[in-house]
């Protein structure tokens, strides 16, 4: 069993190495179109491409966090995710950064639209909504499992230690 885990653990790494390699590509493809829009002409087509930069980058931040949490939680804790305190942590930081990217992509969108196609406006406003939506679920889970929080306080301490450990 403990090869079986060991292969597991080697797995989230490798795929936290990839989310990684993900966004540094990200990255670079960012910094080049927020270079390409300072060397062109100023105005509106400068300011849609420091924006679409934006959102690369927001998506470059997703993948970082995503390859960061995978690695906290799977790999260096070796943390047992069944356990409800894990969860609703994982679940918390996985809907943080999913929602501000969201919620980036939504600006970036809204900004093309109104200027280059005003008829995608409604696919804007549903993905605005989308956001409110799982800002809105994310919250009514955080509410809900508070009683659970309660139940287990030892599990909400020793997850708190650990990350006492993690901090530099």
């Amino acid at each position: 069993m403990k090869k079986l885990m060991l292969a597991f653990g080697i797995v989230h790494a490798t795929i936290a190495l990839l989310f990684t390699a993900g966004a540094l590509v990200l990255i670079a493809i960012g910094a080049q179109v927020g270079w390409h829009a300072l060397h062109a002409d100023t105005g509106l087509a400068a300011a849609q491409e420091v924006i679409e930069a934006i959102g690369i980058l927001a998506a470059a931040v997703v993948a970082l966090q995503i390859a960061e949490t995978i690695i906290e939680e799977e790999v260096v804790r070796d943390a047992d995710i069944s356990a409800p305190t894990r969860v609703r942590r994982f679940l918390s930081r996985f809907f943080v950064v999913v929602v501000v990217a969201l919620a980036i992509e939504g600006l970036v969108a809204t900004f093309r639209a109104v200027h280059d196609d005003a008829s995608e406006l409604l696919y804007v406003a549903a993905l605005v909504a989308s956001v409110g939506v799982l800002l809105a679920a994310w919250g009514t889970f955080i509410y809900l499992n508070r009683s659970a929080e309660e139940l287990e306080p030892a599990a909400m301490q020793e997850a708190q230690a650990e990350d006492e450990k993690l901090k530099p």
